[in-house]
Parts: structure tokens; C-alpha cells; sequence
């Protein structure tokens, strides 16, 4: 945890990803409670859902040893979203996509959002948390001064491919093969998605920012026109010999 002239700083390295807290407001002690309160949440959050721990509540779950309702009230709230993401995506979100379960496309930035929240109800009304690249903005980053966000270029490092300006509070989450190779994987073949090489979605909150980027980047082909037909998202995607298409709204956010 570090202060600033604008405010406060925290880096944590948790659920298997770097996670930056950046605050704008005034540290006051309520703040620096709801920092501390934030990252802890984010620990309990990997305890209970991380599929590389045996002992977790949702690897017992898919298991089988353990029944739903033995299970915390947030495993229920994570599984009524996920069952939303997959009607409203016609199945392309898959929390079952290689025959176990596994919710972490919608976890992390469902914990994204949750630490977000914890900070604005102290106070901090400024604020960026971003997790692995999935980010929830917050207010202003200084008076009169949006946030901006550099989106990296899947093809090209070192180069962005877009500048995501927030006027407002908003998610901005991204899913591709830049990081992690062909992870993202078609819920109807079983086969890594390969039709993008990244996708970029704007949205109000990012639960359902992050969990309708990574249905989109599996549909591919058939992205746009789904998108297109979602109330208060927008998305730019990069196909994989470099081209880009943009749904009708993204210049309101991206350079």
C-alpha cells in the first residue's frame, strides 16, 4: 500500500493474477479499512472458488462431494449469474465448457467488481481496480479528468491497439490470446476458440462486462451481430490477420 499526491496505491498478487487498486480520493482511514477489507475478500473469493485448490468449496462441488446448498451464499450467487450469462449468450458462456466445472469466467471480474463496491461505499468515489486487465473505473481519475485506458494490441506488443476513455463509471474487460494462448475454448466443439484474436467489450459493471467479452470471443464469427443486439455494450475485436471491426457505439469510449 503506498500514498500518492492523488491518493492511494495497492498492488496484490492473488487467484492466480496481479490485481492494482487505484485510489483517487483523499486516504482517510474508512478508505484505507475498505483497501484492507477489499483484499481480503479477494483471498476469501480465491479460498472458495479457485479450481487448483482440491479443497475448495467449488472443486468439492464438481466433485460431487458436496451439495449446493452446503455450499457459501456466494457460490449460489456466482451460479445464478453464470446460468443468466448462458441463456442470454445462447450457450456460448459455458461454465462446464470441458466437461468440469469451472466458473472463472465470470469470477474474477465478479470479484472485480464486489472490491470496486466495497471502496465506494467507504467513500472512494475515484477509483480504477483492475484485475489481470479486466478493470472496473469509478468516478474521475483527477477533477474534469476522465479515466483512460490503453488496451494492448493482440499482434503487435508493445503497441495499443485502442485508448478507452471512461466519462462516466464503466468496465472495460478483454479477452484473447495475447496472454495465455488459445485458453477460451468453443462450449460446442470442445476445441480452443480461434476466430479473434481479441475482443474488447465496454459495459456498466463488469461481471457481465468480463463474462459476455469471453461468451463473444467463442462465438467469433458471430460476435458482432450479438453484441450489437446487447443494451449498453460495445466492443472493438481484433481478427488474427490483424484486421479490426467495431460495434456501432465503441466510438463513444475508444480512440
Amino acid at each position: 500500500m503506498s500514498d500518492t499526491t492523488a491518493g492511494l496505491r495497492h498492488v496484490e498478487h492473488v487467484m492466480g493474477s496481479v490485481f492494482s487498486f487505484d485510489i483517487r480520493d483523499e486516504p482517510t482511514p474508512a478508505v484505507r479499512r475498505a483497501l484492507d477489507e477489499a483484499v481480503h475478500h479477494l483471498h476469501r473469493i480465491d479460498e472458495v472458488f479457485s479450481t487448483y485448490r482440491p479443497d475448495s468449496c467449488i472443486s468439492r462441488l464438481g466433485r460431487g462431494e458436496i451439495r449446493r446448498e452446503d455450499c457459501p451464499s456466494e457460490v449460489l450467487e456466482v451460479l445464478f449469474l453464470c446460468a443468466h450469462a448462458a441463456r442470454v449468450s445462447d450457450g456460448w458462456f459455458s461454465i462446464v465448457p470441458e466437461g468440469t466445472l469451472d466458473p472463472s469466467g465470470l469470477v474474477k471480474g465478479w470479484a472485480v467488481e464486489a472490491a470496486s463496491r466495497i471502496l465506494h461505499e467507504a467513500g472512494a468515489h475515484d477509483t480504477c481496480v483492475n484485475g489481470g486487465g479486466d478493470i472496473q473505473i469509478r468516478g474521475r481519475a483527477a477533477p474534469a479528468t476522465p479515466w483512460r485506458i490503453g488496451v494492448a494490441h493482440p499482434l503487435r506488443p508493445g503497441e495499443l491497439v485502442t485508448v478507452v476513455t471512461a466519462h462516466d463509471d464503466l468496465a472495460v474487460a478483454t479477452s484473447g490470446t495475447a496472454e495465455r494462448g488459445a485458453h477460451i475454448v468453443d462450449p460446442f466443439t470442445g476445441r480452443p476458440a480461434t476466430a479473434l484474436a481479441s475482443l474488447t467489450l465496454v459495459g456498466p459493471r463488469l461481471t457481465l462486462t468480463d463474462t459476455y467479452a469471453t461468451a463473444a470471443f467463442a462465438r467469433g464469427d458471430g460476435a458482432r451481430d450479438w453484441l450489437e443486439g446487447l443494451h449498453g455494450y460495445e466492443a472493438l475485436a481484433v481478427t488474427p490477420d490483424g484486421g479490426e471491426w467495431r460495434t456501432t457505439g465503441f466510438h463513444r469510449y475508444g480512440s
